[in-house]
């Protein structure tokens, strides 16, 4: 038979002492509320002695409180995510808070249903990737005056804590690179979608070309299986042999290009220029290596839990903070010279 799980009252009953005074001694508050240092040994001893550890659930429903932070993302298994997940984890635990990672697969239904049981469940704070279609949830959350980030992507009309980066002016100036560097047809690899960060590297790849009166060459994919978006690449490719370089708007469609180009037309990995958005470990140790729009991981991470724990301290009307950070180029060799191509 299982065991029951140790209990404030269990303590209390040991001691014999009430089950207020071993809240305050576990909470920390025993010397505030002037019990004894003989009695908070003992309470604190005998809780070390049989394990207790209290009930989170019912600790939120008591105090409205969790201690808890949410981490929502689309995919947590995606290096840039777990990264930063790491770095929010380790702030969070020094200043005594837990976090729940989870992903929303950029979809509406599943985010709001991981909303409603983070809600239920009293969680403290939120810093939230939102899925396009969010817009509802963010609000209800904005409506409770829950401490809520956004990052990487935001809703211009809701008055919400961001930080995200400067994705049109990084998206121009990686553009302007390859441009510099003497390509002239240069595709854009992007997902069709409506988000704020989305929409603007879109923008500051076409500001790029337009500028330099190229011609704009997008191909916007759906939210597909890999399979097919795969398939659709190959197609884009095969359909406009005039490419000499491509720009890939995230990281995980430069994976999926850099396989569709290896199984298919092998030799465009030493021809073409190649850029990323979105820079990891991979894109160093590609063959060629991989040049890429490196977004600022630790001061991303930093910025978050300090609005974070900012936006947790004060229960009076809180300050909105709008971050956007600078993003940097890292040149590699798919970025070199047209010329040294041929080399």
């Amino acid at each position: 038979m299982k065991s029951k799980r140790p209990s404030i009252k269990d303590i209390a009953s040991y001691i014999n002492v009430s089950v207020t005074t071993v809240s305050f001694v576990l909470n920390g508050k025993g010397p505030e509320m002037r019990i004894s240092e003989e009695v908070i040994q003992k309470i604190l001893n005998y809780a070390k002695e049989i394990n207790y550890t209290p009930n989170q659930l019912a600790q939120s429903l008591r105090t409205g409180k969790s201690n808890v932070i949410v981490f929502m993302v689309e995919d947590i298994s995606n290096p840039f995510f777990a990264r930063l997940a790491r770095i929010i984890e380790v702030t969070a635990y020094k200043k005594g808070y837990k976090v729940i990672f989870c992903s929303n697969e950029n979809d509406d239904r599943h985010t709001e249903e991981l909303l409603q049981v983070f809600r239920d469940q009293k969680v403290t704070g939120y810093i939230i990737i939102p899925s396009a279609g969010a817009k509802k949830q963010i609000m209800a959350l904005l409506e409770e005056d829950v401490p809520m980030i956004l990052f990487d992507r935001y809703f211009p009309e809701l008055e919400t804590n961001y930080v995200v980066i400067d994705n049109g002016n990084a998206t121009y100036k990686a553009t302007r690179h390859l441009i510099g560097n003497g390509y002239r047809n240069i595709g854009f690899v992007t997902i069709a979608s409506k988000q704020t960060q989305m929409m603007d590297r879109l923008k500051g790849y076409n500001k790029a070309v337009k500028e330099a009166k190229l011609q704009s060459r997008v191909l916007e994919l759906p939210f597909v299986k890999a399979s097919e978006g795969e398939g659709l690449m190959r197609h884009f490719f095969e359909a406009n042999p005039e490419l000499d370089a491509v720009f890939f708007a995230t990281n995980y469609l430069t994976q999926r290009g850099l396989l569709v180009m290896r199984e298919y037309l092998p030799g465009k990995l030493n021809e073409w220029g190649i850029m990323t958005f979105d820079d990891n470990e991979f894109f160093r140790i590609h063959t060629p290596s991989i040049s890429a729009v490196a977004q600022p991981l630790e001061e991303i991470g930093n910025k978050l839990m300090e609005i974070m724990l900012e936006l947790l301290k004060h229960n009076e009307k809180r300050t909105v903070h709008q971050v956007v950070l600078k993003s940097e180029l890292k040149v590699r060799d798919s970025s070199k010279a047209k010329d040294a191509n041929s080399i």
